[in-house]
């Protein structure tokens, strides 16, 4: 049988990185889209290695008029998508007093992590409904924690977030019919570069008993979720929302 092909953003690094190598693991195809020009060798290595066909597409998901491009660049590679993962982002471009957010700040973080996700999500699911289902699909969408969790001082990140959790709601109900799972996956305090910065500020956090699993989330942790939720055993629960953040988002008192 013809494996499966999935699209991951920013997938060259990260959290992006992970959920490429553990789908091409579970039996799919990937194509990973990123910002350079071309992807590094062991990228293409990471991939191939586990057996999977690896393709590469520059892509700024900001800009809505490249997606055509890399939609056409997975089909012409794999002749069908049978999985997109939304990882593709940025945090708060600066963090600090939200009294003092820019608006081309504000306008950078929302044209990415919301803008070009939903656009990006609608041009695969087009296209998806081109083709015959001969698999499970799926669109799977990381948003965060700050999707509901409040962050002041980096509010623009937060409302990107939870922008796009309300995407995924509606474009679960309108492909519920369709057969395509569409989920939201909330990772935690993860170990990724975006972290890196304010490793030493979650590492206290993180020892003052922030996270109930008492550990840094891994890239790692994410991929396996997204694997699973893109097989076939997760369809009926389409519109889910998956907290992988080590109890972090639970309420307690």
């Amino acid at each position: 049988m013809t494996r499966p092909a999935a699209i991951v953003t920013g997938g060259a690094r990260g959290i992006g990185l992970a959920c490429a190598k553990t789908l091409a693991d579970a039996g799919f195809d990937i194509l990973v889209a990123d910002l350079a020009d071309k992807p590094a060798d062991e990228l293409a290595e990471n991939i191939t290695a586990r057996g999977a066909k690896f393709a590469y597409a520059r892509c700024d998901i900001a800009d809505l008029a490249g997606h055509a491009a890399l939609v056409e660049a997975a089909m012409d590679v794999f002749g069908r998508i049978d999985c997109l993962v939304n990882n593709a982002g940025i945090g708060a471009v600066v963090r600090g007093d939200l009294l003092e957010l820019k608006p081309e700040n504000f306008d950078r973080a929302l044209n990415i992590n919301l803008r070009g996700t939903v656009f990006l999500s609608q041009a695969v699911a087009k296209a998806m409904l081109t083709t015959p289902a001969k698999a499970a699909r799926s669109i799977i969408t990381i948003t965060s924690v700050s999707a509901e969790m409040a962050s002041p001082e980096r509010a623009d990140y937060c409302v990107s977030k939870a922008g796009l959790s309300m995407w995924v709601k509606n474009l679960a109900l309108r492909l519920a019919p369709e057969n395509i799972g569409v989920f939201e996956v909330r990772p935690g305090i993860i170990r990724t570069d975006m972290t890196a910065g304010v490793s030493a500020k979650y590492d206290a956090l993180i020892d003052g008993g922030l996270v109930p699993a008492k550990r840094w989330g891994e890239a790692a942790d994410i991929g396996g979720v997204v694997a699973a939720l893109a097989s076939d055993k997760f369809g009926f629960s389409t519109g889910s929302v998956i907290d992988v953040d080590g109890a972090l988002s639970v309420p307690r008192l």
